[in-house]
């Protein structure tokens, strides 16, 4: 399968790598000089002289509005998949010629998730957990911090976005968000202008209370949630690799690119059930915009 990646940084690598290692021919839409694979200019020369059949969208979040844009303009009719969050901001949703189109949320393909979809499944779930941590500057070992899109929040920066991956688990565990109120803002004293922190208290279709917790401070690396149903608790731990079930604790192990192989197999192998689709990336990015409002409000936003 010819795979176009439009924007070569950390992540686009990390996805070329995967899936020239998977069999797939590469091609990339860049102007990073450093890229290792056959490269063009503009989304509209690649699509003219090379008919990618996947294409990832790995360029800031700023700039995926654009690049979606520009993939509809010269009528690329393929499997799109785009880094999350989907966009910077709920305004610029815009409806999509091309509707096979979704979002990298790759933890839902991390064995602690799917085992714990299992577990809830026809459960009635009482409250939920969500937390994660780690200090912004031992992100990316050898790059400058502050010289990261994450310190940008012009880039779509900011730990909303950034760790957003917690916004889509508790939709995808607990269903749509039905309100939320959120503290958030830059409060340390980061070379940033992106938000370092934000906590959120929610609502969702399926759970009466969720809190989720984001930052760019916690020096030691956390990620994990706790989960109360009737009869049940599961409590996950990313950072351990542990998912405790009431009083037992299974172990799964994994690598650093786990969920990002299993996520590019499914989707090349068109097992889509357990993807982020376009609507569900866009129930996140209003979830964003919301928890925003409701920090400068200091008040609850209820979706619309």
């Amino acid at each position: 399968m010819n795979t176009l990646i439009i924007g070569y940084g950390s992540i686009g690598a990390r996805h070329a790598k995967l899936i020239q290692d998977l069999g797939h021919d590469i091609s990339c839409a860049t102007s990073n000089p450093s890229c290792p694979f056959r490269r063009f200019n503009s989304i509209a020369q690649a699509l003219s002289d090379w008919l990618p059949e996947l294409v990832i969208v790995s360029t800031p979040t700023a700039v995926h509005h654009a690049s979606l844009t520009s993939l509809d303009k010269e009528g690329y009719r393929g499997t799109t998949l785009v880094e999350k969050p989907l966009f910077h901001k709920s305004e610029t949703n815009t409806p999509l010629k091309n509707r096979d189109t979704f979002v990298a949320y790759n933890l839902r393909f991390h064995p602690i998730i799917i085992r714990t979809r299992e577990l809830l499944r026809g459960k009635k779930i009482l409250n939920a957990r969500f937390h994660v941590g780690q200090y912004l500057p031992d992100w990316r070992p050898g790059t400058d911090y502050r010289t990261s899109y994450s310190a940008d929040k012009c880039k779509g920066g900011g730990v909303l976005r950034d760790l957003s991956h917690e916004l889509d688990m508790a939709t995808w565990l607990l269903g749509s968000w039905k309100r939320v109120t959120a503290i958030g803002g830059r409060f340390s004293e980061l070379e940033i202008s992106s938000d370092d922190t934000y906590s959120l208290l929610l609502e969702t279709a399926h759970c009466p209370c969720v809190s989720v917790s984001l930052d760019y401070l916690c020096r030691k690396a956390s990620r994990g949630f706790t989960i109360n149903a009737e009869g049940l608790t599961v409590h996950g731990s990313f950072t351990r690799g542990t998912l405790a079930v009431n009083d037992r604790e299974e172990t799964f192990t994994t690598y650093r690119d786990t969920t990002y192989e299993a996520q590019l197999r499914a989707l090349l192998e068109g097992r889509t059930e357990n993807m982020c689709t376009y609507e569900q990336g866009m129930d996140v990015v209003t979830l964003i915009a919301a928890a925003e409002k409701a920090a400068q409000q200091q008040t609850w936003i209820e979706k619309k």
